[in-house]
Formats: C-alpha cells, structure tokens, sequence
C-alpha cells in the first residue's frame, strides 16, 4: 500500500527551493512578531517592531524570484496569476490548488510588507511618503500578519499534501515550519537590536519568545518522529545520512531551551538576576536596579525595561 500510496516521483527541485522555505519563514515570522510588538505598545516595542518590518521586506523581494527560477522558464511565471487561454484571460486564481493559492498570497504578503517597510522608513524620519504611513495602521497589520502566518506555515502543508514517503505520512510539517519561522526571526531581530539601542527594552522579552517557539519546535518534531513511527517511515528520516541533519537541528535548539531552563524567563527584566524584578529585591529599595550607585537618580520608565540612564533634573524624561 505504501509503494502505491507514493506513487509520484522525486520533485526535481534545485537550492532555490530550500532557500524559499527559509525566506519566507523569516519573512512572515518577523512581520507577525512585529505586529504583536505594535500591539503591545511597551518601552521599546516600536523600535522592535519597525526591525520586524525592515526584516520581512527583502525576503519576499528575493523569494518571488527563487520560485520563478525554479520553474526552469522563470519568464512564464506570470502565467501562474494571469490566464492566457484565448476567450479566458484574467485572473488566474484557483482555490482548489495549493500551488495557486501560494502564489497570490505571496502577491500579497509581498505588496504588504513593502508598505510597512516604507511606512518604517517614513517614521524613523529616512522618508517622505505620508500617505504610507496611514495605510500602515493596526489593521493593516492584522491583516499583513495573517498572510505572513499563512506564508510561513503553508508550504509544510503543502509538503503534507503531496505524495512523497515521510512528508505525506505526517500532518505536522504545517506548524513545524511556522514555530521554525518564528524562532528564527525572533532570534535575528534581537541580534539586530543592539544596533537599534531603542529597541533595548525589547530585546529580553523577544528573547524569551524566541526560546519558547523553539520549546515549540521541538514538541512539534516529537509529534513529526512519533507519525513517522505510525507509517513505517522513521528510519527514512532520522537514519543516515540524515541523522547528521539532527545534529544540526539540536545544536540550534540546545543553547534556547537550555536558556530557558535556567533563567526561568528573567530575560523579560534584561541585566537583573534571575528571578528578581525592580522593586522586589531583597534589602534594596523598591524601584532601584542592581549596579545603581545609591543617591544616584534614575528614571523609573527606563529601569521598567532593564536600563538605567541618569535623570535630568529639568526634564522628567530620560
């Protein structure tokens, strides 16, 4: 039944494939953490939030293009969103098929994330576009999060789908690609924060989530080896040669998780002791951080996000 059930042959895919797979899980997991940073609206979320944005846009500009090289005439692509049958021309768009639902959720998601990147540059003051700007609005980005989660996600699905041995023998690759997509671009935007020092406060939360998706990640690879074991198809995947590719895959993982067991999430309160928030250390002054010189002044907003700066006397800013 196994031999019938896969009856399709090898896809004849070259490296523009596996590198789609990458881009556009960085590309919709970036763009969805931004929004829920915009959403949160705390001391550095918006500085957060607008890297968020600057990531997702340069994936979906090569992402478009990797897909139509693979193709082999990379010049018909076009023919994908638009029918050229004589008596027939239009949209191309067929709910029934995995292939063509991707392409104009790419279209789409593309068209968004070139708006919310612009919509960045305008308020970090790099651009005169106004009208950018209004359009990218919480909506708008409720809206772009959706294709960005459906991007990110589809094309485990669309593996699932197929009638491959081990990809069609499970129903997690959907979900294994997003929690990958949303670790992976949580961990690149707190890289890029600290050349962002705004987005400091953020940086220790967004660190956290970065190692609770990939807790997730690999609750959702137990689930992928356990419905291998149920089709027969385990030792395809997790023999070698590719038992390598698990190296690989723990040697991500291991530093996060094990981040996570040990801090006990204290990255949310960035250069304090695990364990300890302001306010609630042990003979200390409710408020004060540790390494805060005493009779030092300090502003409250900053130490709520893990960073002391000195108080100016005439302004209640820091």
């Amino acid at each position: 039944m196994g031999d019938v059930q896969h009856f399709a042959g090898p896809p004849d895919w070259l490296w523009y494939i596996l590198a789609y797979f990458f881009l556009a899980g960085l590309s919709g997991g970036s763009y969805v953490l931004a929004t829920l940073l915009r959403f949160r609206a705390g001391p550095g979320d918006e500085a957060m939030a607008r890297i968020g944005y600057y990531v997702a846009f340069p994936p979906m500009l090569l992402a478009p293009l990797l897909l139509a090289l693979d193709l082999g005439k990379p010049l018909l692509f076009w023919h994908m969103v638009w029918n050229t049958t004589p008596g027939g021309q239009g949209f191309n768009f067929k709910h029934w098929s995995p292939m063509s639902v991707g392409s104009w959720a790419l279209i789409v998601f593309g068209a968004i994330t070139t708006v919310s990147f612009a919509a960045a540059l305008v308020r970090d003051g790099k651009l005169r576009l106004p009208l950018v700007r209004v359009l990218d609005n919480r909506a708008f980005n409720v809206v772009g999060s959706l294709f960005g989660l459906f991007v990110a996600g589809y094309t485990g699905v669309l593996l699932s789908v197929s009638n491959q041995p081990v990809w069609s023998d499970t129903w997690a690759l959907g979900g294994l690609f997003l929690a990958s997509g949303l670790a992976g671009s949580a961990a690149l935007m707190s890289f890029l924060a600290r050349f962002r020092p705004q987005a400091g406060p953020s940086a220790g939360l967004l660190k956290v989530s970065e190692r609770l998706y990939a807790l997730l990640e690999l609750a959702l690879i137990v689930v992928f080896a356990v419905t291998l074991v149920a089709a027969g198809t385990l030792g395809q995947v997790f023999g070698p040669p590719w038992a390598l590719l698990w190296v690989v895959v723990a040697a991500g993982l291991i530093p996060g998780l094990y981040g996570l067991a040990t801090e006990r999430l204290s990255g949310i309160w960035p250069g304090l002791q695990p364990g300890l928030q302001p306010g609630l250390q042990p003979g200390l002054q409710p408020g004060l951080q540790l390494g805060v010189p005493p009779g030092l002044p300090t502003c409250t907003t900053c130490l709520s996000g893990g960073h002391r700066l000195p108080f100016r006397p005439s302004s209640s800013a820091c």
